[in-house]
């Protein structure tokens, strides 16, 4: 797109040497970690991001956790850490998570949660009243940024 009639420079990929010598950028492949039972992977790397996939409130045990918001948003951001951590990342690489709240009356108690785990330059964050898949209050997805 042109703005008053000036043509943007073009974009490139590659970083060049010199005139003469252009260099490619190295492709990094896509990396999936962890294991689940539904299809997807837990964390997947694509260059210097990590994305994790929606973190639900399953205990090692596999079963919902008991309690309220508060509990299931530790749990949940316990699952989120974990997901990270097998990509090499930890809470301190996110730079976006998405939150789905079941009850938008829990917003209260769950931020305060995720205050606690985020408590120096938060990532950016949408929050979202929804219905979930499962009877659960909570559901979080985060990127993360690592250079590779």
């Amino acid at each position: 797109m042109w703005i008053d009639g000036v043509q943007p420079p073009p974009i490139s990929r590659s970083i060049a040497r010199s005139p003469k010598e252009p260099r490619q950028e190295a492709f990094l492949p896509k990396q999936c970690f962890g294991k689940s039972h539904v299809p997807l992977s837990p964390a997947v790397r694509a260059g210097d991001f990590v994305y994790v996939s929606g973190q639900v409130p399953v205990g090692s045990d596999g079963l919902v956790v008991k309690g309220g918001i508060a509990e299931q948003t530790e749990q949940v951001l316990s699952n989120v850490k974990a997901a990270l951590a097998l990509a090499g990342c930890s809470l301190d690489d996110v730079v976006k998570t998405t939150v789905w709240l079941e009850d938008a009356r829990d917003f209260g108690i769950f931020n305060t949660v995720y205050a606690r785990h985020f408590p120096k330059d938060p990532p950016a964050r949408t929050t979202v009243e929804s219905r979930l898949m499962i009877d659960i209050k909570i559901e979080v997805e985060a990127v993360a940024y690592r250079p590779a």
